[in-house]
């Protein structure tokens, strides 16, 4: 789980706007850095199933959250898998 002071510096990389922090650019990143501090979880705690099963949880809220940005806004698509590093 992210502390306070990494979504803090997430946030403020990401967000679109001032105030902005529920952005699908955001909430993106979010879970990007979620998604690879459980996987180094699960790397040493391999039998943790309930993690494994949030773990896929959160792939699945990116991917369609990727889904939706492509669809609305391919600029923005396409910055934010440049920045990531994610895989088209």
């Amino acid at each position: 789980m992210l502390d306070k002071s990494k979504k803090d510096k997430i946030i403020k990389k990401f967000r679109v706007h001032d105030k902005d922090t529920g952005s699908p650019q955001v909430q993106i990143a979010l879970l990007t850095k979620e998604i690879e501090e459980l996987t180094k979880h699960l790397k040493t705690h391999r039998k943790d199933v309930s993690s494994r099963r949030g773990l896929i949880k959160m792939v699945s809220e990116r991917r369609s959250l990727l889904q939706y940005l492509e669809r609305e806004d391919a600029k923005a698509y396409a910055k934010i898998i440049e920045e990531l590093e994610l895989k088209k």
